[in-house]
């Protein structure tokens, strides 16, 4: 079964081109990374506020103690500053500053039926855009503003279909049911934004949640209705402290923290991978010592663990922190390490699945629909979300709209085909309009 959508749903997305491509191009120019989304936050939360939404930001949905790799406060404090050198709206700014950059809206329609929760994601990566002249945020206007800050993963795009939905939904209050929830998420690179969110309890009443993603090496016109390939993750920062001494004095009374590091790396890589699915390991970031003739006395590693199912990635955490430990004592130095992000596996709900595939296929725009997509591939924190929702019951899914790009996802020229907006928002509305449909309600009911 599958329904077109209606007369008004056409003419609303169609109205709302113009403004997408600026509301993308505008967050795509202003990059903030992870928990320093200041400006992106306070214009979207201004925007909620004006049409009519309930706005809830800071900590009011993240929870301080669940964060995970907040940048320190003096680049806190630097970046709020920038912030108001690029327009940030000043009034949002003091909830949101120290890192508390969530969003929450909600619009009730005053009739009954299920809370239906999008999350969208609003960083950008660590990394500095191309500057060539064919690429075309550089030619035409919009590249990245920020030295080491770039949205080449398409978030900025997620942000616009976040604030299109908005728009939308109040034009169509009149044929909605229940309650609408967009969630904005901060710190989802990393994966560590979505647990925060969860811990202050803005998934808690989510009947249905929905996740979205552009790209990822689906083609345009494809759409995903759940994509299960997400592996659970673990990253972790490890600081090993030695004693400093001569090193040609007296290198005997130094305990040498840099040996003790590389030694880790290379037992880390030479972990087996496990039999009962995918599994990974790298690190990625190693720093230590001081000068040539110093036996180093500290040493920092970066290092994350991945795996199919979070049972797999918890094996591989444990193996990695043994090896830690291991070199540590071989070197005779102390090894700290600190947890910098973490998202769990989750499967999407298939009664889920099977309905937004019975609904969308005669969508316009949408060429071919994947029921379930399992190619494995990296890792996204709103499977945080999804596991909370369906251990409280609800329907969950992570949608993927297909796209052609410029280049991969973290490249310094990424860039995607802007159609893909109204492509989403058109198929994400449509969701909710049938939210109350009987057979949604069904196939809830029996997950129960």
């Amino acid at each position: 079964m599958s329904t077109v959508t209606t007369p008004d749903l056409e003419t609303a997305v169609a109205a709302l081109l113009p403004q997408l491509k600026t509301w993308r191009r505008d967050f795509h120019r202003h990059a903030e990374s992870g928990w320093i989304e200041f400006r992106t936050a306070s214009i979207v939360a201004e925007e909620l506020e004006r049409l009519g939404y309930r706005v809830s930001v800071g900590r009011d949905v993240i929870d301080a103690d669940s964060r995970m790799g907040v940048p320190e406060p003096e680049v806190l404090a630097r970046a709020l500053d920038r912030a108001r050198d690029q327009g940030a709206i000043e009034r949002w700014l003091p909830a949101l500053a120290g890192g508390y950059t969530g969003v929450v809206a909600e619009l009730d329609t005053g009739r009954p039926g299920p809370t239906f929760a999008y999350r969208v994601d609003l960083d950008a990566l660590d990394l500095d855009e191309s500057r060539d002249d064919d690429h075309r945020p550089v030619r035409e206007g919009f590249a990245s503003c920020n030295d080491g800050m770039m949205h080449a993963c398409g978030h900025d795009g997620h942000t616009t279909i976040g604030l299109g939905l908005a728009r939308l939904f109040v034009e169509l209050k009149s044929q909605l049911s229940g309650r609408i929830k967009l969630i904005f998420q901060p710190a989802e690179e990393g994966v560590r934004g979505a647990r925060s969110m969860v811990e202050a309890g803005v998934l808690d009443d989510a009947d249905i949640f929905i996740a979205t993603h552009i790209g990822t090496g689906v083609a345009k016109g494809t759409v995903v209705c759940g994509h299960n390939g997400y592996l659970a993750t673990t990253k972790l920062d490890a600081t090993f402290t030695g004693v400093p001494a001569h090193a040609g004095a007296n290198p005997e009374a130094g305990n040498n923290a840099l040996l003790a590091a590389a030694q880790a790396a290379l037992g880390l890589h030479a972990i087996p991978r496990h039999s009962a699915g995918a599994s990974r390991i790298n690190v990625g970031v190693l720093n230590a010592g001081s000068g040539r003739n110093v036996v180093p006395a500290t040493a920092t590693l970066k290092l994350e663990t991945r795996g199919e199912t979070s049972e797999i990635n918890d094996e591989m955490q444990r193996r990695a922190l043994d090896m830690l430990r291991g070199a540590a004592a071989m070197q005779g130095v102390k090894m700290t390490y600190s947890l910098a992000g973490e998202a769990r596996n989750c499967e999407p709900s298939p009664e889920l699945v099977d309905f937004i595939q019975e609904r969308i296929a005669d969508l316009p725009g949408i060429d071919s629909v994947i029921p379930v997509e399992n190619r494995p591939s990296g890792s996204e924190d709103a499977t945080t979300m999804m596991q909370r929702v369906r251990e409280r019951g609800g329907l969950a899914t992570y949608m993927v709209f297909g796209t052609d790009l410029a280049a991969g996802h973290h490249h310094q020229r990424f860039d995607f085909d802007e159609d893909v907006l109204p492509l989403a928002i058109r198929t994400l509305a449509h969701l909710a309009l049938q939210a109350d449909d009987a057979a949604l309600r069904r196939r809830r009911t029996e997950t129960l």
